[in-house]
């Protein structure tokens, strides 16, 4: 399970809840790439993914001739943030949205083109930590994992409800989990005995399922299966089929977009999107290629870029994030 920010502390300082727990992954390397657009004055960014608004906060107070425009699926994180980012008056509008939605938030307020997009996906750290929401397989708690609390099943339902092949699937396909026909059929067993309802008799089963050998490597052994949950229950991977493209096509030229993914699922949408912007669609072999078949995006990052030991070692839940960075150079031609 990978999450988006640590949580030093709680409160203290008199400061909003959520704004001193808060240490944003990779945050200067995030507005170095950003920077080359943000540094005009009268642009727009978006942070597709507010949580507790430390990223948001950084593009505010470096940025200062910028608009803000923050997404979060997550009523909770639009509270916290609220209060966080409440200084900055009527240059940071939230609004409650998944980061699929971007083209139609920008719609609605008026926005035809932006200069700078930032995603930080995963869950975040107020996710992880608190009790009740059931994203953490270290804490017993209801295995909910919605990130929107007020919409969707739940893990629980999830586990319960699916078919053990279609639970197979998607703890093979979303948990790159190898030992998925083992751990669904304990899981069938059990839940015929008593329906699942908390995380540690599912940490437990999965401890008991796994052969010795499989439990030595990757840390701790439910961690696919919960990271294959959540993103069952909150349809990351489709949502981010939809938003990276939706993204890219929402920046003017010039315009950046960053992305942090934290597993290799969410990494590698995000390298395909990219790639194929910075790609010629030119049918091989002519002499000159024509303006529609041109790049739309160059690439502002070899690879993905990996957080620095330092950070890591300060913050342990940065260890595995993965930055990509695009700029728009032109339009596109339909």
């Amino acid at each position: 399970m990978q999450g988006r920010e640590a949580l030093p502390n709680k409160g203290g300082g008199g400061r909003p809840e959520g704004e001193s727990r808060h240490v944003p992954v990779m945050l200067q390397r995030c507005l170095d790439l950003l920077a080359p657009a943000l540094e005009a004055p009268g642009g727009v960014v978006v942070d597709c993914t507010l949580g507790l608004g430390g990223h948001s906060e950084a593009l505010l107070t470096r940025f200062p001739g910028v608009r803000l425009v923050a997404l979060d699926r997550d009523k909770e994180a639009l509270r916290l943030s609220g209060e966080r980012l409440a200084p900055f008056g009527d240059r940071a509008t939230l609004v409650h949205a998944v980061y699929d939605e971007l083209p139609g938030v920008l719609e609605r307020l008026g926005i035809a083109r932006v200069q700078g997009v930032l995603f930080d996906l995963g869950v975040s750290s107020m996710q992880l930590d608190e009790a009740d929401r059931g994203f953490a397989y270290a804490q017993d708690a209801p295995l909910d994992m919605r990130m929107d609390q007020t919409t969707g099943i739940s893990a629980a339902e999830v586990l319960n409800t699916y078919p053990a092949g279609d639970l197979v699937r998607l703890l093979f396909a979303y948990g790159e989990e190898k030992q998925a026909k083992r751990i669904v059929s304990a899981i069938v067993r059990e839940r015929e005995r008593e329906p699942f309802s908390n995380s540690a008799r599912l940490v437990e089963l999965i401890r008991d399922a796994l052969p010795q050998a499989a439990k030595r490597t990757g840390g701790n052994p439910a961690k696919r299966t919960f990271q294959a949950l959540r993103i069952e229950v909150n349809g990351e991977l489709a949502v981010l089929e939809r938003a990276i493209p939706a993204a890219v096509q929402a920046l003017a030229v010039g315009g950046r977009i960053a992305v942090l993914s934290y597993h290799s699922l969410e990494d590698r949408l995000v390298k395909q999107v990219f790639a194929a912007g910075a790609a010629t669609t030119a049918p091989p072999g002519l002499p000159v290629v024509p303006e529609q078949y041109q790049p739309r995006l160059k690439l502002l990052t070899r690879g993905a870029e990996l957080p620095t030991e330092e950070e890591v070692a300060e913050n342990r839940r940065a260890a595995p994030a993965r930055l990509r960075g695009a700029q728009r150079i032109r339009e596109s031609v339909e």
